[in-house]
């Protein structure tokens, strides 16, 4: 089940906010655990048990950590604890996610013929596998409280509206929420319209945008002239944008429907003037979990510039591989670690020199500079196939068609999709929240009737055509649901 589904907007979305409502404080929380793990259960109905195992089980390490860091053994007893857990967590993680994976490369590299698991991936386990995670290791470190309740823990790990995408909320974050909260209207309605313009950006955005790219992506990549292959790129890149970002959009607004605040986990990337800015942008809830349970535990950068190099290799090798196992993603994730490295030692200094000396001009430089690497970036992590990789990137440098730059279809699919590259392209920038604050301010700002009504009109507007684009349309994917 997805958000964008008419199975959870119709009936299980109206069901739960009406028992959540109706339960008095003290069951709440198990009111959303239960209908969390149906939630989960409605796709995966086997696996609904290995979230159940992963809940008890770091519930139960976490007590048991707890009562070795009281008796003064955090150093020694309490570091076993801590790795026996963490390797527990990563072979479960790494058994359903990558064991095909190695299992293909262990018969490729010795000619072997050994039999695939071929298990379905559990939906979402990359996600709520760092989150139990990194609540034991903030345990382990005095960062955060044992917590003593199984069904405020269950409720931390399985709660539905960031369960299978995110955002990855670190248990201190939301601690306190757990066993205190409260929504008034005002909170209620802020959650409503951040779900609504999610669903928006998600169902209008995202899965129009989408069918460009699937129609790019059947053609033989040696056939595409340089100007289809941009197209698509371009297409796949707002894609993904919209498709994510409208999704923690709506994950965000449903928390605050159930009193929770999560953090963001998009902020405009796509006007980054470096890739370093990109990924304090971009997916900020996975950067951050990164750096803070692997790139610093390796060193960070206090042991040199040669280590700093080679843990920053690490995590985004890592990084690649948390998305999927094809050697795409590890490629994907070294493709940024060289250029997150590269700015590091040169290239950082050379565009804040662009910026600072040209100004405009040098700001749109270091903003074409990200965006051709972040595009060609999406072409590696759209395409599971090393030589197919290949191909698109050389028709994107125009190198295999004789078409030259565009052909008749490439005009074909840029005039008929025309309207949505521009939605998408501005959509993706401040530019409406910024025309938005000058009417406010200049036209609203005295009249908050006025403003009221135009919001409301403007939001229920969007619900009603991005319902009924649900209703309508089979092409619904989400980029993400598969990590």
């Amino acid at each position: 089940m997805v958000f964008s589904s008419i199975s959870f907007l119709i009936y299980f979305l109206p069901i739960v906010i009406a028992l959540y409502y109706l339960a008095p404080a003290g069951l709440k929380n198990l009111v959303l655990l239960v209908t969390s793990l149906f939630f989960y259960a409605w796709g995966e109905p086997i696996y609904v048990f290995l979230m159940i195992f992963s809940i008890v089980f770091n519930y139960s390490f976490g007590v048991l950590l707890d009562k070795i860091i009281r008796k003064g053994q955090r150093n020694t007893q309490g570091r076993w604890a801590l790795i026996f857990n963490i390797l527990i967590n990563l072979g479960i993680l790494g058994f359903f996610k990558y064991a095909d994976f190695l299992v293909e490369n262990i018969n490729w590299l010795f000619g072997l013929k050994i039999a695939a698991v071929e298990l379905p991936l559990p939906i979402g386990i990359s996600f709520y596998t760092f989150q139990a995670m990194s609540y034991i290791i903030d345990l382990y470190k005095g960062k955060g409280k044992v917590q003593s309740n199984l069904i405020a823990f269950g409720t931390y790990v399985a709660l539905f509206p960031q369960l299978i995408a995110g955002p990855i909320v670190r248990f201190e974050s939301i601690e306190e929420q757990l066993m205190n909260r409260q929504v008034d209207m005002a909170t209620f309605a802020s959650g409503v319209k951040r779900f609504i313009i999610g669903m928006g950006k998600k169902v209008l955005i995202a899965n129009n945008i989408g069918l460009l790219w699937e129609s790019v992506a059947k053609l033989s990549p040696d056939q595409l002239p340089a100007g289809t292959a941009w197209l698509g790129a371009v297409a796949f890149t707002l894609q993904i944008y919209f498709d994510f970002s409208g999704y923690s959009d709506m994950a965000i607004g449903l928390g605050k429907m159930f009193g929770f605040h999560f953090l963001e986990n998009f902020n405009y990337p796509y006007v980054s003037k470096s890739i370093t800015e990109f990924w304090r942008r971009w997916h900020i809830s996975l950067s951050s979990w990164f750096r803070e349970y692997v790139y610093i535990p390796l060193g960070g950068n206090r042991h040199g510039m040669i280590r700093q190099i080679l843990n920053i290799f690490i995590v985004w090798a890592l990084t690649g591989l948390w998305h999927g196992a094809s050697w795409n993603f590890v490629i994907w994730g070294v493709y940024f670690g060289i250029i997150l490295t590269m700015e590091k030692l040169v290239l950082g200094r050379v565009l804040e020199g662009l910026q600072s000396r040209f100004d405009r001009w040098g700001t749109a430089i270091c903003g074409v500079y990200t965006m051709v690497l972040v595009v060609i970036s999406w072409v590696i992590f759209a395409i599971d196939d090393i030589s197919s990789i290949k191909a698109y990137i050389a028709s994107l440098m125009g190198i295999h068609s004789s078409s030259g730059i565009a052909n008749e279809y490439t005009w074909y699919l840029l005039s008929s999709n025309l309207t949505i590259l521009i939605i998408g392209i501005i959509g993706a920038t401040q530019l409406p929240v910024r025309l938005w604050r000058c009417i406010y301010s200049k036209v609203l700002k005295d009249r908050p009737i006025v403003c009221m009504m135009i919001e409301n009109i403007g939001l229920l507007t969007l619900f009603i055509i991005s319902f009924a684009y649900i209703v309508a349309s089979s092409y619904n994917p989400f980029l993400y649901f598969r990590f």
